[in-house]
């Protein structure tokens, strides 16, 4: 595709196809979506090849998707020589016209080159560099459209016959009044610049586009084709990807990229996550430790259990999240691609009008047929149809590269507006790994019994607060009595049995709603700054747990950074009165809304939302945040977050630093800003170059200088997008 009306036109042909009930062609990436059902790729191919163009089917799986994206990098690249050649070829023929005329066109003499040599050379040129016009329109008149390069083939096939007409017919009448002033009535070096200024805006904005679309590539190829796995018998033995499964143990050697996600065995290391994090310095992992695919070993050497692979790996996700981005399409973009599908037969109707008009207003045949090009060559698709799809690749593959995953382009329009944003404490504010700071038994001298039955229940959680309360366990060697019958009570705690009685722990509300009286508990643990578990057995209050949690290191930063837009910051917790204020006054939050529940917390965003005008954002971790997170207007999810949390979320980040918050809305804000200079810039291009060419003021020799530039900037423009970078505040 080389422009706006045919993302168009093969947008419309899919769409009309059996069981297609939507279609979505980005002309940036070259690549269609399509929704429907029964669906018959081959079917699909051969009407986008029937349209004049070719199609080949994306793989799901991960390997299969990186290869054909690499095929389809080389064949850019092919392209992309392919074109300098001809542009170097056309500049080298076209340089002698444009100097032999320059006496003429300055008014200073004759021209030093004669119409023979001019013939000659432009020639050249229209085979070297025209032809490759003629192709593509030929393609696309076939298919039953019109795109640029029909205008282009027009324009300066027009300027070019008429040059060897004029040429030809003063050789047959040498006596003619005319052949004496043949030089003036030719045009070729029109047709030769055209081409050559045209080819010229090809080979930079194919590499303006390439650039844009990098970071996406380079996701691609983080994966390492082979690994070296351990047999159960220590033996290693270095095997393609594809060929590892599930709880395999790989051996990762200094230097070496991790060839799936997983948990570290044995061994100490440092890596390097910046390309799928963005996180700059290495990251210190030990046993336990998770790793992702594509990261950097950069010193000792790790025994690695396999836990997820190909489309399962964290990379493998991220990079899905990128492309379903950089395929979608702005509200604007829809009239875009409305107005690029009539664009070219509405060009051809005004050269058309230009041709006659000046006709009937007496000029001569050859002025109106120079404005008549003029027209065709200034008319430039090609600014419309890529300003959005470029600026989106070049805006999420930036933020990509920073840790930061946009979902959709919507995304980026509600970012842009929103006035208060939401955090959840626990996870998000806060580390997430609490510990044990404090136990309160209700009899003295009954902190085993509290921590031994407290720890019961919470073997069998997965939640932070149960596994501190187990590894406090462990670490005192407090025995622990298994237990039955857990079950858990959705924003109260947990329940179960322990040689025959029903043991409770949770919040204070749970203990109270299950008829348990907790007024014999020191006033003073109340007001204790942590996160308080309360343990009962049958009807008894057992005692208390302090668990503290650590904030994270980049709150305060983030949050002063977000007060400093003029952004209002708050905090939804499910954690006690106390624990929120301590909270909150370190990381500088003063509005706090304290012992939510899930459904609570859910009430509370849509309160925001309403007092906000729908221009509110939530930034959670936790399965239970799920809910506010799709019910927010900006949906935030953190790193290391449940499942369910990054699936409701409009934007994830790959790291835990808040400092990538007010980075996302950044990126968000300056993506949509690149989006509408591009269109500006398109439209008020084309609004001002076309009526400047049908009245003659513009000759066509800079109308395609003109057109050149018109696209060429709108690439380059997005593709100084991707070299964003966040701003993070000081840390």
């Amino acid at each position: 595709m080389t422009c706006a009306s045919c993302s168009a036109r093969v947008e419309k042909v899919l769409s009309r196809q059996p069981g297609v009930s939507g279609a979505r062609v980005n002309l940036a990436l070259e690549r269609a979506d399509i929704d429907g059902d029964a669906l018959d790729p081959a079917a699909l191919a051969s009407a986008i090849s029937r349209a004049g163009f070719g199609a080949v089917l994306r793989r799901d799986d991960f390997a299969a998707h990186r290869e054909a994206d690499e095929a389809q990098a080389a064949q850019r690249r092919a392209d992309e020589r392919q074109t300098l050649v001809r542009l170097i070829v056309s500049a080298v023929l076209t340089l002698p016209i444009v100097i032999g005329m320059l006496p003429m066109m300055t008014g200073l003499g004759e021209a030093w080159i004669s119409p023979v040599w001019q013939a000659l050379l432009a020639t050249g040129v229209m085979l070297v560099s025209g032809s490759r016009f003629w192709r593509e329109a030929t393609g696309a008149l076939r298919g039953g459209s019109a795109n640029m390069a029909v205008l282009v083939s027009l324009g300066t096939g027009v300027a070019y016959l008429w040059s060897l007409w004029v040429m030809l017919s003063g050789w047959a009448n040498p006596h003619a009044d005319h052949a004496a002033g043949m030089a003036s009535h030719l045009h070729f070096e029109a047709a030769a610049v055209v081409l050559t200024l045209v080819m010229l805006g090809k080979y930079l904005e194919t590499r303006a586009k390439s650039g844009a679309a990098g970071a996406l590539r380079a996701l691609g190829r983080l994966q390492p084709d082979t690994a070296e796995r351990k047999d159960a018998d220590g033996k290693l033995h270095t095997v393609p990807v594809e060929r590892l499964t599930i709880g395999d143990t790989i051996l990762i050697r200094p230097g070496a990229r991790i060839a799936a996600d997983g948990i570290i065995l044995a061994g100490q290391s440092s890596l390097d996550e910046a390309m799928v994090t963005g996180e700059s310095m290495p990251v210190a992992r030990g046993p336990g430790d998770p790793v992702i695919t594509g990261t950097t070993n950069t010193d000792g050497v790790l025994e690695v259990e396999v836990r997820a692979l190909g489309a399962d790996t964290r990379l493998a996700r991220m990079t899905r999240l990128v492309e379903e981005a950089q395929s979608g399409q702005a509200p604007v973009q829809k009239l875009v691609d409305r107005i690029s599908a009539v664009f070219v037969p509405l060009i051809l109707a005004i050269a058309l009008a230009t041709l006659v008009g000046w006709l009937l207003a007496g000029a001569d045949f050859e002025a109106a047929m120079v404005a008549s090009v003029a027209v065709l060559v200034i008319a430039c698709p090609c600014a419309l149809g890529l300003a959005t799809p470029t600026a989106l690749v070049a805006g999420t593959g930036a933020a990509a590269k920073a840790g930061i995953l946009i979902r959709d382009i919507e995304t980026l329009e509600r970012a842009t507006d929103i006035r208060a944003i939401a955090f959840d404490k626990t996870g998000t504010l806060t580390e997430g790994t609490p510990t044990v700071s404090q136990l309160h038994p209700a009899v003295p001298g009954g902190e085993a019994e509290l921590l031994g039955l407290a720890a019961a229940l919470e073997t069998a959680s997965e939640h932070p607060l149960g596994r501190a309360i187990v590894a406090r366990a462990q670490s005192d060697d407090v025995p622990v009595v298994p237990a039955s019958s857990i079950r858990a009570v959705p924003g109260r705690g947990l329940e179960g049995t322990v040689d025959g009685a029903t043991i409770r722990i949770g919040s204070e509300r749970f203990l109270i709603e299950s008829g348990i009286d907790t007024g014999a508990a020191d006033a003073a643990i109340r007001e204790t700054a942590g996160t308080l578990a309360w343990v009962a057995r049958d009807t008894t209050l057992i005692g208390v747990i302090s668990l503290a949690d650590a904030i994270r290191p980049q709150a305060r930063q983030a949050l002063g950074e977000l007060t400093r837009r003029g952004l209002a910051t708050i905090m939804l917790t499910g954690d006690n009165e106390a624990t929120a204020r301590a909270i909150a006054a370190e990381a500088g939050v003063t509005d706090i809304r304290a012992g939510l529940l899930p459904g609570e917390k859910l009430d509370a965003i849509r309160a925001l939302a309403s007092s906000t005008g729908g221009h509110v954002a939530f930034v959670g971790d936790g399965l239970n945040d799920a809910p506010a997170l799709a019910a927010a207007n900006l949906g935030i999810a953190m790193a290391g977050g449940a499942d369910a949390a990054r699936e409701a979320a409009a934007i994830t980040l790959m790291r835990p630093d808040l400092r990538l918050v007010p980075a996302a809305l950044d990126v968000a804000a300056r993506t949509r800003r690149t989006i509408r200079r591009n269109l500006g810039w398109a439209f008020v291009y084309n609004l001002i170059g076309i009526p400047l060419a049908a009245f003659g003021i513009l000759p066509p020799v800079f109308a395609g200088a003109a057109m050149a530039f018109s696209s060429v900037s709108v690439v380059t423009n997005s593709a100084l997008m991707a070299r964003w970078k966040p701003d993070l505040p000081a840390d």
